[in-house]
C-alpha cells in the first residue's frame, strides 16, 4: 500500500534536509515518492498504477505520496513545479526525479535501472 507522508514523516523515513545539506537517505528500502494534488487529473490516473506497483514490489520498495497542497514546504524543497512528479530514491545513491504520469512499464524500468530492484 502507498503511504501518505507529511513533513515530519518525510524527515524520518526519507531525508532530513533540515539537518543534512548533502543527500542522506534515511530509509531501509528504496523509495518512490509521488508528489501529487487531489485536483490533478494525471495524478488520479497514476494513483492506481502506484498501488499495483506497491503490491507487486511489496517488501522490496516503499511508495510514498506527498500532497503538494498540504505539504508546500516539501514540494518547494524539491523544486516541484509540475505534478505528478516522482522522486526515485535508491538505498545507496542519489535520487532522481521523473515528471508526468508515466506508464507502468516505464516506471518498472526506472525501478530496475535507478532503484536496482527487480520483482
Amino acid at each position: 500500500m502507498t503511504e501518505n507522508l507529511n513533513k515530519e514523516a518525510f524527515l524520518k523515513k526519507v531525508f532530513n534536509y533540515e539537518e543534512n545539506k548533502e543527500w542522506k537517505f534515511e530509509g531501509e528500502l528504496p523509495v518512490i515518492i509521488d508528489f501529487y494534488a487531489d485536483w490533478c487529473g494525471p495524478c488520479k490516473a497514476l494513483a492506481p498504477v502506484l498501488e499495483e506497483l506497491s503490491a507487486e514490489y511489496d517488501g522490496k520498495i516503499n511508495i510514498y505520496k506527498i500532497d503538494t497542497e498540504a505539504e508546500q514546504e516539501l514540494a518547494a524543497a524539491f523544486g516541484i513545479r509540475s505534478i505528478p512528479s516522482m522522486l526515485f530514491c535508491p538505498a545507496n545513491d542519489d535520487p532522481q526525479m521523473a515528471h508526468g504520469a508515466l506508464p507502468k512499464k516505464q516506471i518498472e524500468q526506472i525501478i530496475e535501472d535507478v532503484l536496482k530492484v527487480t520483482k
